[in-house]
Formats: C-alpha cells, structure tokens, sequence
C-alpha cells in the first residue's frame, strides 16, 4: 500500500508499506480522509521520531473484521481514536483520561497518511466510533480536533452568558469560536496576527476579529463595553500570545492553555496580579471517549458546521505540499488527505 512517510515537513515522501496483517482482536480500516493537525507540523516533537507516518485525524471504512471480533463487520463507517484511555486507572476514574498512562502508548498502525491502516486490539475496543450515515468522512476529520476543544472548555469551567477571547484563529481556534458561540457566549473576540485568520474567525462567528500588537488590551475593552473577557482562550503556542493572555482576562476570570510552546521556554508570569485577580489557569491535552462523543453528535446534528473551513483536498502523493500548506499558516485552514483518490 501507499504511504506518506514523514522525515520533517519539507521532506514528506510517498513510499510503498505492506498492507498490515491483523490478528483475531483487531480491524483493518480503508482510510478515506485524513486531517493535517497543527501538531503534525511540530518539528520539535515529530522530527526525532521519524521516519514516520503520522495522520491522526482519520476516517475510513473497515474492511476486514479478527475472527473473534462481533461488534463490527467489514463495510462499517468509522473514526478511529489513536489514543486511547485504559478506562480503569486513577486518572480516568477521575476524568482525567488524556493524562492516562495507556493513552500515552496506544496508537494505530501506521498512521492516517496511509490507504490502511491496522486497528490493535485495545483500540477496537476503546477507540473505534461508528459514523451516523449523516455524516461525510470529510466531515469526519473534524471529530478528534472538536473533542479535544470540547473538553478544553469543560477545562475552562463553560457557563452560557460569557464574554469570550480566542487568541489563535487556526483550526482549533476557529472550533473553540464555533462552539462557544453555540453553547450560548454573550461576545466572541478573535486575535490574531494573519488577516486571512481574522476574516476567518468573522465567518465562524465571531462579533469582533482584532489583530494582534500594540493597543490590544485597549481594543479588547473597546469591543466589550469597556470589560475585559471572562474567558481567554490560548489556541496557539506564541509566547507572546501567552502574556498576552495575562493581561486580556478580566478578575475572577479563566485562562484556557490550549497549545503548547516550543519546548524549553519559561513563561513569565505576573504572579501577584493574577493571585489578586483571582484568575484561574488551567490546560487541555486531547479528548476522551465522552469528548469524541460529543464532538460526532455535534458534528452530524450540524449544530457544528464543519464544511466550511476545509480548503483543500488532495491525494496521498501531494501531503508534502499540505504539510507545507499548514506549516505556513497561510490562507489555508483545513487541509484533508484523502489517500483513496
């Protein structure tokens, strides 16, 4: 089979792989879309670990069912989680399934840049999602990254009626806006430094689109009656986005970390002010089998609209050019792979 075999993001080449044997427990899926993240564009993290084939954000198709599994037969629409929670230890029984031990040494096999891919046994069981018949596969793709946004404000403590700051208008500042503004925020601000980005948050629903720079707190407060956000969203790992956040957030309000920093980087915090504030920080890494839940029923009620922010398609043998395409964090927002075509 035809893979994209990942060396750094200006080196991704299309390889040949044999088409994985699956043993009695697992499934061999036929992956039809395939979403390039942010995070597969994170040199730091990826490039040590290559040659690889990344592509987490998959839907498909299974095409070939273990001898002992019963739950699932060949022709059934899928997503597939590629890391999945033990469901047993101390950190899931507390709802802290992304910081579970299993969920950190699970994955698929290869990867979602691939025309298939192996289902292992613990995943079947934990990760694997039918797809109302609703629901495309390209639409599909958007189910890991909005579970990951609906746990982050369940993180951030949601309540309707709040005032609400994105900083960070890609892919997943862009979800963190459309499901604010569903769950019943009372104001949506976008910031950012790409006018592509800006216009973009605008078409997701947010009221105001403000660039980042000199002014910003000044300009926050213009578009709030004179009051700062309730909720600062950080959907982007700039440092300066980070600060920023201290001193976006009104008191007695929550800062959402979303996205790590490059590694290495101490932050500066204005300890004593936020300690008077009463601020409240908090972070988010990956979703939970509830958060993929939710995340599908959204997505195929159409309660989230996900079409609109796909502005490209391609075959497998041109993911170079989307990881170039999402490395650049241009004018392009969600780059699908589709390794059928």
């Amino acid at each position: 089979m035809r893979v994209a075999m990942y060396y750094n993001n200006h080196d991704v080449r299309l390889e040949e792989l044999p088409i994985p044997a699956i043993s009695p427990d697992e499934l061999l899926v036929k992956v039809w879309a395939s979403g390039v993240c942010g995070s597969d564009v994170l040199e730091w993290y990826r490039v040590p670990k290559a040659p690889l084939v990344l592509g987490h954000e998959i839907a498909g198709e299974i095409v070939e069912v273990g001898a002992n599994i019963e739950t699932w037969k060949t022709g059934d629409r899928v997503f597939v989680s590629h890391h999945v929670p033990c469901n047993m230890c101390r950190y899931c029984l507390s709802n802290h399934h992304s910081v579970c031990d299993t969920l950190a040494k699970t994955n698929f096999d290869p990867g979602g840049f691939a025309e298939y891919l192996r289902v292992p046994a613990i995943n079947v069981r934990h990760g694997v999602f039918r797809l109302p018949e609703r629901m495309s596969y390209e639409d599909a793709v958007f189910i890991e990254p909005l579970a990951c946004v609906f746990r982050g404000q369940l993180h951030a403590g949601w309540n309707p009626g709040k005032r609400v700051l994105v900083i960070g208008a890609g892919i997943t500042g862009l979800l963190h806006i459309k499901l604010a503004e569903r769950t019943g925020a009372s104001r949506i601000l976008a910031v950012d430094i790409s006018e592509d980005r800006l216009a973009a948050a605008l078409r997701c629903g947010a009221d105001v689109a403000v660039p980042a720079g000199p002014g910003l707190v000044q300009k926050t407060q213009d578009a709030n009656d004179g009051l700062l956000p309730e909720v600062v969203i950080v959907a982007t790992g700039s440092l300066p986005a980070v600060t920023d956040a201290f001193r976006l957030v009104d008191r007695g309000g929550t800062i959402l970390f979303f996205a790590p920093t490059d590694p290495g980087i101490d932050v500066p915090m204005p300890f004593n002010e936020l300690w008077r504030k009463e601020i409240t920080m908090t972070t988010s890494y990956a979703g939970s089998p509830r958060d993929i839940l939710a995340s599908i029923e959204l997505i195929a009620s159409k309660k989230i609209v996900v079409s609109d922010m796909i502005t490209h398609r391609l075959p497998l043998q041109r993911t170079q050019e989307g990881f170039a395409l999402v490395s650049q964090a241009g004018s392009s927002l969600k780059v699908i792979i589709e390794p059928q075509a």
